[in-house]
């Protein structure tokens, strides 16, 4: 790879991307992260006119500060086949961007203090093999040798796909929206999409705080932002956002080249010599009024797992759910996706610790990691950890791509694919009915998929 940034995207990244707005296009893309990049690209392959609008960045929230994994380990079954594809696909954007997306093969592991696991494994092995993809269990001296002989080899037992990947989230995405700009696609950054410009129930144009543009079909890739644009149009979107914290290393001697993760904490190597980490049973939920509206479809997901939530009333000001966030606007009024271009929360001082201490205890030959950075993002996530992929029953024209629930980053081009397929009613070639919108409102008990 040639020189990349150091870090993730921020509001100081410098403006790449600034095309003049079209009078028409056939289709309006709300978010230039990697579902939007991506969709963008495939349907100018596919001979549609494509703009993609972002407030802020590209890749300027979660889509730069993501962990980096494309791993078809330990995936929800029905995204599992999805992942296959996506796997292929970040390769030939790599290939395609001369090697600017950092994609490497690196294998990624699923470990454990406990045999508590065995049953999960052994079941993820079976829906793996279901699909030609070679996972297999891990003894504990595989994986002391995974980290070198530099473990404190407190692991019991584990699982691997040796043939996953990682990318570089901060190059990654930036590098395939040139790919996309090159093909035709064009991109403004700095611009928000106010609103929908709808007549008799059907979209005809985006309206941007720089001007309209004309188009009958748009997709709201919006991440963390979604739930909020949706509501001033009437579509109500369970969504909610948390906080994720993550440590990057200064450059040091390699002792693994694989991603893994236990119970608390995740390593994930990085083209710049050091290490991405974070903790695994930490997050923090800021409760605004739509986390306490959509408070029920959550409580499967809360009583599984709240011990790892760090529930918190207090809002930071201009995020999504902050209490005193508009709910609703009209065209000429500035929006919230003005007031906040990126949203930056920031990190955890606790769970920054926490990611040191844990990682100097597993590693005792190496000790406490010097820190070079550390950030937050905002994951969307929904009640079942899968997203949301689907056009939105209360309004033609409107398609939705949100709640990647931290696996967007590597599943995004496959997923892209499928939102081109429906932009161009093209047949999909994967059942995406685990993804429907009405599973919210059709009575349908909700399966709860992995959370890593």
């Amino acid at each position: 790879m040639n020189q990349h940034p150091k870090s993730h995207v921020t509001i100081n990244t410098p403006i790449q991307f600034q095309d003049e707005l079209p009078e028409k296009v056939d289709v309006a893309i709300i978010g230039g992260g990697v579902i939007g990049v991506f969709t963008a690209l495939y349907l100018t392959r596919m001979g549609k006119s494509v703009i993609v609008l972002e407030k802020g960045r590209i890749a300027g929230e979660q889509s730069s500060r993501n962990w980096g994994w494309i791993r078809k380990h330990g995936r929800d079954a029905a995204e599992l086949p999805i992942m296959i594809e996506a796997d292929r696909l970040w390769y030939e954007a790599n290939d395609q961007t001369n090697g600017q997306c950092g994609v490497t093969k690196a294998a990624v592991n699923f470990l454990s203090t406990t045999d508590k696991k065995q049953d999960q494994y052994e079941a993820w092995i079976k829906l793996a093999a279901e699909h030609g993809v070679k996972s297999h269990m891990l003894s504990r001296k595989q994986i002391a040798d995974i980290f070198t002989g530099q473990s404190d080899a407190r692991w019991q037992m584990g699982t691997t796909t040796p043939d996953d990947a990682r990318g570089e989230p901060w190059v990654a995405v930036p590098n395939v929206a040139k790919l996309a700009q090159q093909e035709g696609v064009k991109i403004v950054e700095n611009c928000a999409v106010r609103m929908l410009d709808i007549h008799a129930g059907q979209i005809k144009g985006v309206i941007t705080e720089l001007g309209t543009v004309n188009c009958e079909q748009v997709v709201l890739a919006g991440g963390a932002w979604s739930s909020l644009f949706a509501r001033n149009h009437g579509i109500h979107l369970p969504q909610l956002a948390v906080s994720s914290s993550v440590v990057q290393t200064a450059p040091m001697a390699e002792f693994t080249s694989q991603n893994s993760h236990d119970e608390q904490l995740a390593i994930r190597r990085r083209a710049d010599g050091g290490y991405s980490l974070a903790v695994c049973d930490g997050h923090v939920a800021f409760v605004g009024p739509n986390a306490c509206r959509h408070m029920g479809p959550y409580m499967p997901a809360l009583m599984q797992g709240w011990r790892d939530v760090d529930l918190r009333l207090k809002v930071p000001k201009d995020f999504p759910d902050a209490w005193g966030q508009a709910r609703s606007w009209t065209p000429d009024q500035t929006s919230p996706f003005e007031r906040n271009r990126v949203l930056e929360p920031e990190p955890n001082p606790k769970y920054i610790k926490n990611i040191i201490t844990r990682f100097a205890e597993r590693f005792p030959n190496i000790g406490a990691p010097k820190v070079q950075t550390a950030w937050a993002g905002m994951v969307d996530t929904m009640p079942d950890f899968v997203p949301v992929v689907d056009r939105a029953p209360e309004l033609s024209g409107l398609i939705i791509a949100t709640g990647m629930s931290g696996h967007g980053f590597g599943i995004g081009p496959g997923f892209a694919k499928i939102i081109a397929n429906i932009a161009t009613d093209k047949p999909q070639t994967h059942d995406i009915s685990r993804f429907r919108m009405s599973r919210f409102t059709d009575g349908s008990k909700l399966n709860l998929g992995p959370s890593l």
